[in-house]
């Protein structure tokens, strides 16, 4: 069972365990604090065996308030912006749970969505190592947006674990982990700077849900501009 379904699951036991308590105070029926826990648990053991716990992500989704997903736009603006600028290939993009279910990618509440096939090629990679330290810093750059924006980051703990195990795959001592997040996410900050107008204009058309084109041809604009 996911960590969301295990949240939820503790979440009912709480409350049927508070309102056993409170029910012969505010005279409600036993019955129905325990019934609604056992829907409650049915339905998040359905969706974790059977969804992959999407379901219930997609509607704890519901929820989210607007400055969240003012923070998740600017977060996956980050990424595209790097993606592009540092010719990282990207196939789409997601900002909610629902969206994201839609176009059959893996469930969380949004996310680019990267072509890295070129880093299957170790002969390409070995000779140009480039490529492995752009794949980081694209990595890196929603956590980097965020704190641009905001100060700190929420968000980007499945961006470090992306980068951990791509650098787990090809070889990359353990040690080196942090040296590298750290690097990536400093090269990741200062194209984010540099562009910041470039950054601010993207940040707006995918509030609208601009396609990946309509999102490049922006950018490949703005940076002659500027």
């Amino acid at each position: 069972m996911g960590q969301t379904s295990l949240n939820l699951v503790a979440i009912a036991v709480f409350a049927m365990t508070l309102s056993a308590l409170l029910s012969p105070v505010l005279n409600i029926s036993p019955f129905i604090p325990a019934g609604t826990t056992f829907i409650i648990l049915g339905l998040a053991t359905v969706d974790s065996f059977s969804w992959g716990g999407k379901g219930l992500t997609v509607f704890l989704d519901l929820f989210t308030s607007s400055e969240k997903r003012r923070r998740i736009i600017h977060h996956e603006a980050g990424h595209l912006l790097a993606a592009y600028c540092l010719g990282i290939p990207v196939t789409g993009y997601t900002l909610t749970a629902w969206e994201t279910l839609k176009q059959g990618e893996q469930a969380g509440i949004g996310g680019v969505q990267f072509d890295f096939s070129l880093l299957s090629d170790e002969e390409k990679v070995s000779k140009n190592p480039l490529i492995l330290e752009r794949t980081f810093t694209v990595l890196m750059a929603g956590i980097a947006a965020e704190n641009m924006i905001y100060s700190q980051a929420e968000g980007g703990q499945e961006d470090k674990e992306n980068l951990r195990e791509i650098m787990k795959i090809l070889e990359i001592p353990s040690h080196l982990y942090p040296q590298k997040e750290s690097w990536a996410l400093l090269q990741a900050k200062n194209l984010l700077l540099r562009h910041e107008t470039t950054y601010q204009e993207l940040v707006k058309i995918m509030e609208k849900r601009a396609s990946v084109e309509e999102c490049q041809k922006l950018i490949q604009r703005t940076l002659i501009k500027n």
